[in-house]
């Protein structure tokens, strides 16, 4: 472990993951300390937490210019959108991030194979965000196609929900937007609900820029999209039409 990979003390934790105090166990998963192969570009649980306010200082290029752009990508899998949009925008700094070991190390060979530089990847619970990033740290945040929990039991395991909003507002710079994509229609009624009373408290930060229950509507062909304008998963979904649903949310400027 490098000296950029300084981390928290790694003791078991029986705390629920949203706690504070809680840190990531050791994994047994044999992609674990493969991911030390990409030291300079991968953190992994409780070193995923140290740096918060720090990462532009710390993508591979050099570049810690703290205007610069840093856009999030939530559950990015094996990097397929993320990585594209790195190389498509060297000015701006990207992180995926995952809970998967294979993935995150997969995406990470990727971009090595292709020299991109300008790319992190956080292999960590999302749940824990707000311990990773510092105020006002992000320019974009993308949720796509997060898991629905659709059992009544499980619910409480979604990610969007109005504390949610209110915790993303504080990582999300004045200007900046948070984006969100889902094929499952009841999980989408769950958001706009949840948006809606976030966006009727008097001092919500955030305003509605997007909401639309087909979001390829209006193009001519959507199954001939491609990677990174729409990802893996839903490329199967245009094909099998299913529809696709999407809000986007700005945090107003100061």
């Amino acid at each position: 472990m490098t000296d950029k990979q300084t981390s928290l003390p790694s003791v078991p934790s029986r705390l629920p993951i949203q706690h504070p105090d809680y840190r990531y166990s050791t994994s047994s998963n044999p992609y674990s300390n493969r991911l030390e192969e990409f030291s300079d570009r991968v953190f992994s649980d409780n070193s995923t937490e140290a740096h918060s306010g720090q990462w532009r200082s710390l993508i591979p290029d050099g570049k810690s210019d703290p205007r610069r752009e840093l856009h999030v990508e939530i559950g990015c899998n094996a990097g397929h959108v993320v990585v594209e949009w790195a190389a498509r925008n060297p000015a701006h700094a990207y992180i995926g991030i995952d809970w998967k070991f294979k993935p995150i190390f997969r995406a990470a060979e990727k971009t090595v194979k292709r020299g991109i530089q300008n790319l992190l990847f956080l292999r960590a619970h999302a749940d824990r965000i707000k311990y990773m990033f510092g105020p006002d740290e992000i320019d974009g945040l993308y949720l796509y196609f997060p898991d629905p929990w659709p059992k009544k039991a499980q619910m409480k395991n979604r990610f969007f929900s109005e504390i949610r909003l209110r915790e993303l507002a504080g990582l999300i710079r004045p200007g900046g937007a948070f984006h969100v994509k889902t094929d499952h229609p009841e999980y989408f009624m769950a958001m706009e609900e949840a948006m809606r009373t976030v966006l009727a408290e008097a001092d919500c930060p955030w305003e509605l820029i997007e909401l639309t229950r087909d979001l390829h509507a209006g193009h001519p062909d959507p199954r001939t999209l491609t990677i990174p304008d729409v990802t893996l998963f839903e490329r199967l979904f245009i094909k099998d039409g299913i529809k696709i649903q999407s809000i986007r949310l700005q945090k107003r400027k100061a």
